[in-house]
């Protein structure tokens, strides 16, 4: 059988939204340490890259050795990152051109996301995903909450899809989103918008943008 299905991280794969957790992260740190140093916040960059905001947050108050309340980071940030994508968020350059490519070949799509469910919201609502997805959007509510690098996301995806893991396509932008991807057994292509190629060590292959994607070339390979 020849690949069936497209399934989608978002943020960082299918909306630019990369430059705005990167801004709330480092508001975050310095507001709650002023004097931190960049290379602390640096190693806390690399460590939550993918990481679903619960994990990300908790990551934070350990490497800072912070007493505040995890729950209250979470919130903080969270809305730090609400407010930022009510007015700048929008698609990864060439995502849509792509999208319309892989329709056109009768590929059936999702998106597997570590968002919760208000980040996910907004950009449902901000950029009218359901236009793009029907009803194919998933996020950690829909797994109990287990976030990549667990496969979790992507196997429950391929459930709904009603299509075996093995005949889709999983684009990531992130270490943790890889090793899901291919944890539950899928072709993974690495998306480098954060321009660290490292990151997407594991995937089949990389690409710097969606115009690098042959479709026809893809499909026709699987099948020889």
């Amino acid at each position: 059988m020849k690949f069936r299905a497209i399934i989608f991280d978002m943020d960082g794969t299918i909306v630019d939204s990369n430059h705005i957790w990167q801004r709330v992260t480092k508001e975050l740190i310095l507001d709650k340490m002023q004097d931190v140093s960049p290379e602390i916040i640096q190693e806390i960059e690399h460590k939550i890259k993918g990481l679903a905001l619960h994990a990300s947050c908790n990551i934070i108050k350990e490497v800072m050795g912070l007493e505040h309340n995890l729950e209250d980071l979470i919130k903080e940030k969270k809305q730090r990152a609400l407010d930022l994508y009510k007015g700048e968020l929008t698609f990864i350059d060439g995502f849509k051109n792509f999208h319309e490519r892989v329709k056109n070949e009768n590929l059936q799509v999702s998106i597997a996301t570590n968002a919760d469910d208000h980040t996910l919201a907004a950009s449902v609502e901000k950029l009218k995903l359901k236009e793009l997805f029907g009803m194919h959007i998933y996020n950690i509510t829909h797994v109990n909450n287990k976030h990549k690098p667990a496969p979790d996301l992507y196997l429950h995806a391929a459930k709904q899809l009603k299509i075996d893991p093995k005949d889709c396509v999983a684009i990531e932008d992130s270490h943790h989103g890889v090793k899901a991807a291919l944890d539950a057994g899928m072709f993974c292509i690495g998306i480098n918008t954060g321009k660290n190629r490292d990151k997407l060590k594991g995937s089949h292959f990389i690409i710097d943008h969606y115009d690098e994607i042959n479709l026809k070339r893809l499909l026709k390979k699987q099948e020889e």
